[in-house]
């Protein structure tokens, strides 16, 4: 069964006029023009997304600030989970709405970790949109330990997990080496997944040229195991260098090779390497959701 997911919110909400900046981010426009991430949310859900996802990617202390979250991050994470679920009425179609559950201490820096600071962080980020989401989604993972954290602050919630993991991008030679930002493996990934209680492995904020290898690899560990998992992938549309580049270092560029029609034609092999959840990240629009519900849905 295909899902399709929406796109990069952070940058909808750029293209939409929303106030953007580092080390904000998306989290802005939640403070300053919360309308605007309803209109984004609502363009996803026209152009064909089953699942829109909770603009509290950025509602952490490594985007707004440690007074900044101390202060509103309840705030912050209700009202994220708030404009999603408003976002999904009246719509021709059911919408799910999955609570993101980001990278805590910065995007593709894994190192960056603190495990003893990770549950409180947790904490306001899951008591805020908890009363408006139907799945969790923990995305931009850089190593399994995130994941290990997420399901211990979820404990006992019976609600879907989905854990979405970043991958390396093409080294300096153009080698594309499919293993997590960390350097483990997908293997261990599927393993780590599994442990947490999760119903889904995706791959996000990645090169979509990564993906296909990294699905077959995660369908080849879930088969091994005996298990089952959905499997999925949202890409990026960042010009590679996110191995060199530290989250927050400036507002990256954007490729000039992935419109919709290309993105769709990366997805077709996604979806034939076993993704079921298939959507985009950040620079991928609703222009290339509108194309992959036709495409996809052609292809099965």
């Amino acid at each position: 069964m295909l899902t399709l997911l929406d796109g990069g919110l952070g940058r909808e909400l750029k293209r939409l006029g929303a106030p953007f900046r580092q080390p904000e981010w998306s989290a802005l426009a939640l403070m300053e023009a919360p309308e605007c991430v309803t209109q984004a949310h609502q363009a996803f859900i026209q152009a064909g997304a089953e699942v829109i996802t909770t603009n509290a990617y950025a509602v952490v202390p490594f985007h707004i600030g440690e007074e900044c979250f101390e202060e509103r991050g309840l705030e912050l994470a209700t009202l994220a989970g708030k404009l999603a679920r408003e976002s999904t009425a009246n719509q021709p179609h059911p919408v799910v709405v999955a609570g993101s559950l980001p990278p805590l201490f910065g995007s593709y820096q894994p190192e960056l970790f603190d495990a003893q600071r990770a549950p409180a962080l947790l904490k306001t980020l899951i008591e805020g949109q908890a009363p408006y989401v139907d799945v969790w989604l923990a995305e931009t993972l850089g190593a399994t330990e995130e994941a290990a954290a997420v399901a211990q602050a979820l404990a006992d919630d019976t609600r879907p997990r989905w854990f979405s993991f970043t991958l390396k991008d093409a080294d300096e030679h153009g080698a594309l080496p499919c293993e997590l930002r960390s350097g483990e493996s997908i293997a261990t990934a599927v393993n780590a997944v599994l442990a947490a209680k999760g119903e889904a492995l995706l791959f996000n904020c990645s090169q979509a040229e990564v993906m296909e290898e990294a699905l077959r690899q995660a369908a080849a560990a879930v088969a091994e195991q005996g298990a089952s998992l959905r499997l999925g992938v949202y890409a990026n549309s960042f010009v590679p260098q996110s191995n060199r580049m530290a989250a927050n270092s400036g507002v990256s560029d954007m490729r000039d090779d992935l419109g919709p029609e290309a993105y769709a034609a990366f997805a077709q092999r996604w979806q034939a390497a076993g993704a079921s959840l298939i959507g985009g990240c950040c620079g991928i629009g609703p222009e290339h959701i509108q194309q992959l519900a036709q495409a996809l849905r052609q292809s099965v």
